[in-house]
């Protein structure tokens, strides 16, 4: 299993980002793909999550209505799409998958493969 994600950058709060994720060496059909931060001394936290069966998506309380999380199969890519950033949104995020529904909770277990993380900073 393989991911590689991109799109990180600076912006000042209220602008966008898009993240994009590349992933191979393995079925898209049959994992639980999406996106997860670690903000400076704080535990890494669930962002949104895909199951990429259905399509069924899940976000964390803290960035519904502002983040999106997309996916193109032929690609095998998968994309977060976020607006209206906030400072606190600023934390290195990582693309990561696994094929246990359970990671839809966004919680532990964490997934248990990881592309290198993507620095996001918003500024005030």
């Amino acid at each position: 299993v393989q991911l590689q994600a991109s799109g990180g950058g600076s912006v000042q709060a209220g602008g966008s980002l898009r993240l994009s994720c590349v992933a191979s060496g393995f079925n898209f059909e049959q994992y639980i793909i999406g996106w997860f931060r670690q903000a400076p001394g704080k535990e890494r936290e669930g962002v949104s999550c895909m199951d990429g069966y259905d399509g069924k998506t899940v976000y964390a309380d803290s960035v519904k209505g502002r983040f999106t999380i997309s996916s193109d199969h032929a690609k095998k890519m998968v994309y977060l799409q976020m607006i209206n950033l906030k400072p606190e949104d600023t934390a290195v995020y990582y693309c990561a998958a696994d094929p246990r529904v359970v990671v839809l909770l966004l919680a532990q277990p964490l997934p248990d493969y990881w592309g290198q993380g993507t620095q996001v900073t918003v500024s005030s």
